[in-house]
């Protein structure tokens, strides 16, 4: 299946009821909903747009994501953190073993990046591909554009 190389979505979907593990919900009776925008050709990262009703729940990561609130605003609790609100405009990234309490008020939308992480022994490897791509690249051949500069 070919796909393209670059996607185009928007924030403003119809999104698809998606519960919340029924063990995990400590008070009211949220209620979520999702669309997938994106999903990287190898599988391990995604671009999401999730929303949910009012409620307090667990929530335990086992991937990175990093979150940016469109609408509403949520309260977060973490082993080591006192409660904290965040709202519209706010980033927030957790990482793959991370765990939550959260306290949605009202309700809240928000994007998600999602990253499922790989052993550091292969992303050792990874690196070291890359930079060896980089190395024998010749000039005017296609070189990847960088987010932080040189790798």
């Amino acid at each position: 299946m070919s796909r393209s190389l670059i996607e185009i979505g928007s924030c403003n979907v119809d999104l698809e009821l998606r519960p919340i593990e029924p063990a995990w919900i400590i008070e009211g009776n949220p209620v979520s909903r999702s669309h997938i925008l994106s999903t990287s050709s190898d599988g391990t990262a995604s671009t999401i747009i999730w929303s949910c009703t009012e409620g307090r729940f667990n929530w335990y990561y086992d991937f990175d994501e990093t979150i940016m609130i469109l609408e509403g605003s949520i309260v977060l609790e973490s082993d080591g953190l006192p409660p904290k609100r965040y709202g519209v405009g706010d980033v927030v990234f957790f990482r793959d073993g991370a765990h939550a309490k959260w306290h949605v008020e009202g309700h809240v939308k928000k994007i998600a990046f999602c990253r499922k992480t790989n052993p550091a022994v292969i992303g050792f490897m990874v690196r070291v591909v890359n930079k060896l791509k980089r190395m024998f690249v010749s000039p005017g051949e296609r070189r990847p554009a960088t987010l932080m500069g040189a790798g």
